[in-house]
Order: C-alpha cells, then sequence, then structure tokens
C-alpha cells in the first residue's frame, strides 16, 4: 500500500493545508490557529470553565495553560473566579478577545462556504458518513469500544 492509498495520508495532508491557510489568516490578524478555536469556544457573554476549553478542542490541560497565559498576555482573555464555584475559573473575553473571535468564525463560515460550492450535499452527507465510521475505529483501537466488533460499522 503506498501513502496515497492510505486514510490517514489523506486527512493528514488536508488538515495541514487547512491550518497552513488559517494559520496564514490568523498571522495577519496576529494570532495562530489554535488560539483562534480557543476563542470560538469561550462564551462571549458568561465566559467558559477553564477546565471546559481543553477537551471541546483536544489540547491537552498543560497546552491550554500555557496558551492561556500568551491569551491573557496579548490582552484577548481575562480570568476571574466563577461566582458559583470559586476554585473554578472562568475565562472572559476581552473586546479585542471578542473581535479576534468574530474574525476566526468569519474565517471558518467562509471556507466551509466555499467548500460547499464545489461539493455537493449528498457528497457531504457521505463525508460526514465515512468520518463518523473513521471515529468508530478510532475509538475502537484506543479500546474506549472494546466490546463492539469492527465489522457492526
Amino acid at each position: 500500500m503506498t501513502r496515497e492509498e492510505t486514510v490517514d495520508y489523506h486527512i493528514k495532508s488536508a488538515w495541514h493545508a487547512i491550518s497552513r491557510m488559517y494559520n496564514q489568516q490568523a498571522a495577519e490578524e496576529g494570532f495562530t490557529t489554535a488560539i483562534g478555536f480557543v476563542l470560538i469556544n469561550i462564551n462571549s457573554k458568561e465566559g467558559t470553565p477553564a477546565t471546559k476549553i481543553a477537551p471541546l478542542i483536544g489540547l491537552e490541560t498543560r497546552s491550554l495553560t500555557r496558551m492561556l497565559k500568551t491569551m491573557e498576555e496579548k490582552g484577548l482573555i481575562y480570568k476571574k473566579a466563577d461566582p458559583v464555584d470559586k476554585r473554578s475559573v472562568r475565562i472572559f473575553l476581552t473586546d479585542e478577545g471578542k473581535e479576534k473571535k468574530e474574525r476566526s468564525i468569519h474565517t471558518i463560515m467562509d471556507f466551509n462556504r466555499q467548500v460547499r460550492e464545489v461539493v455537493s450535499e449528498e457528497e457531504l452527507d457521505i463525508f460526514f458518513g465515512v468520518f463518523a465510521k473513521i471515529q468508530l475505529v478510532i475509538e475502537q483501537v484506543n479500546g474506549s469500544e472494546v466490546n463492539k466488533p469492527i465489522f457492526e460499522l
């Protein structure tokens, strides 16, 4: 099997191309794709508990902690004790953070609109179905679906 015949090669190469495109656009705005994804996952009005952000975007807690520190230094976010649970910290967006969040959302929506101009709804439905099955395979490989035979996909 050549690398071009493997599923992971196409997923990885497509994601790297998308990531480069997003990073190029984010760099023009003075931030990174990773920061954009964090901004998108922070509730603009109520803030978001710091502990909820990492799982939403698939980051390790340590990586998120460093990123939040950078974001705070750049003036994109601020931290505040949770009014209900004083042990917990909520992350809030500054005005600049809200602006960068909107820019990130616009960039993602624009890319998705452009994809939908060249890929039919039927093709997208198949694409999403394939990715759902790939995710099931990954879960089985990782042991989280140990008792479910792979052929039931």
